[in-house]
């Protein structure tokens, strides 16, 4: 069969977006897999499927699935094309759209310019269900990865994040260390390892090695973490400019409120492929 697809990006992480409500069609892992490929598919860090919900007062589900064919319960920079898809697409005329994820329920505001704000909920930061193995919940955490022993923010964001602060992110080796601690066993089910250098209070740079996707050009639900852990230690603000190579995020996190993202999402092309 002819798979129609729109080929989207958020500051560079980029995604295969496919209606499964006007088409019918089952992307399994592997098939997933094959489409992100970049040399034999279309190419993308994340395949990203539209779907009708299967819970009341909801106008979408969404799944998403990595380069590597593993499935993840939320993405930031795919919430944000996922409005822009189904607004450009006329699946809906909402400008506030509420949508199941594998994590729960998100609402997404479609506004002007193509920026999109998330509400991407509350952090969690108890240890078994980020998951990560530690025998009580703490502020920071000694990681030992390659020798070296780090130390780190454990949080979930709908999915989990280990973020470990940096004097200069563009020498950070993301490349070494990004992967341990992607596999490191004290996160049962691997974790999104991001790297962050403190500008300002109001100001952040950041790279992510994605669990599953490797090191993206942007990830939302890392950006929202890096600022949770800038914030429970006390550095940084509550509305904070998160630069990532991709471009510039927005995130808002007063203590004990959801964690706020808003920025743009990008159409750039559409087209059909068999599978």
């Amino acid at each position: 069969m002819l798979l129609q697809f729109t080929k989207m990006h958020g500051l560079g992480n980029d995604f295969v977006v496919i209606d499964a409500i006007s088409q019918a069609v089952t992307i399994t892992p592997e098939r997933a897999s094959k489409l992100a490929d970049r040399r034999f598919g279309i190419g993308c860090d994340q395949v990203l499927i539209v779907e009708p919900p299967t819970v009341a007062d909801v106008d979408f589900r969404y799944r998403i699935f990595n380069r590597d064919g593993s499935e993840v319960e939320q993405c930031g920079n795919g919430a944000r094309c996922f409005a822009k898809f189904v607004r450009d697409r006329h699946l809906t005329g909402k400008s506030t759209i509420r949508v199941e994820t594998a994590n729960g329920i998100i609402e997404l505001q479609a506004g002007t310019n193509n920026q999109v704000t998330v509400n991407m909920g509350a952090p969690v930061f108890e240890p078994r269900r980020i998951p990560f193995q530690a025998e009580k919940q703490a502020t920071t955490y000694p990681l030992e990865v390659a020798g070296e022993q780090l130390e780190i923010v454990a949080v979930s964001m709908g999915n989990p994040h280990a973020v470990v602060r940096v004097d200069d992110v563009d020498s950070a080796p993301v490349a070494t260390l990004g992967p341990a601690i992607e596999r490191h066993s004290r996160f049962p089910e691997r974790v999104n390892a991001g790297f962050m250098e403190i500008v300002n209070r109001s100001e952040i740079r950041l790279r992510v090695y994605e669990r599953g996707a490797g090191e993206t050009l942007a990830c939302g639900t890392g950006a929202c973490a890096a600022v949770v852990a800038g914030r429970i230690q006390d550095l940084l603000d509550s509305e904070v400019t998160v630069n990532v190579p991709g471009g510039r995020l927005q995130i808002t996190w007063e203590k004990d409120r959801v964690v706020m993202m808003t920025g743009p999402a990008t159409n750039v092309f559409h087209g059909r492929i068999r599978i």
